[in-house]
């Protein structure tokens, strides 16, 4: 009986899997996303993660240790070199799952898995703690306040100012027509 043995074993023997994960580890560290099956990124989430977190000191024995795992001098240079001053003030959590969608021929559930400070569509090519002091976004538009204060401009004497064309009806008939991205198809 196998219980309370929570180990995805991938269907494969031990020596397989070790190195299979040592290759998608060391894949991961080296072009900061991959993309594979749901499956495998969960094994190799638990499997970097540690190796990660050993990174943050830099010392011969942690290289050791993560060299132990990694089998390749290439990776374990990146993970300490770039990767681990990078995430040194986080606690935890480095990688991120983004799921998307089936594969063609098996219908098997795909994803793709990174470093969650190496993704520029997520950071906005900024600084995580410049990040965090950025002005808050709000849902209300701006344009209306600006277009009544130009509206309301004092004239001398009799001669009142014909009211402007809204800029924002003149800008939206100029734009070009964006198709919709849709999720059709994909499973969230």
């Amino acid at each position: 009986m196998r219980h309370n043995k929570n180990y995805n074993h991938l269907g494969r023997q031990a020596g397989h899997r070790k190195a299979l994960m040592s290759n998608m580890a060391s894949s991961l560290i080296l072009h900061k996303r991959i993309e594979t099956t749901v499956a495998k990124a969960k094994a190799v989430r638990r499997f970097i993660e540690p190796l990660v977190t050993k990174s943050k000191e830099d010392t011969t024995h942690s290289r050791r240790v993560v060299f132990s795992y990694l089998k390749q001098k290439e990776a374990v240079t990146e993970l300490f070199r770039t990767i681990a001053p990078k995430i040194a003030e986080r606690p935890g959590g480095y990688t991120r799952i983004l799921k998307t969608g089936f594969r063609l021929g098996d219908a098997a559930d795909m994803c793709i898995i990174e470093f969650v400070d190496f993704n520029e569509a997520y950071t906005l090519g900024i600084a995580p703690a410049a990040a965090a002091e950025a002005k808050p976004k709000t849902r209300r538009s701006r344009k209306k306040s600006t277009d009544a204060v130009e509206d309301a401009t004092v004239v001398d004497g009799a001669k009142k100012a014909a009211p402007k064309a809204p800029k924002a009806a003149a800008a939206k008939a100029s734009a070009p027509k964006v198709a919709k991205k849709t999720n059709v198809g994909k499973k969230m």
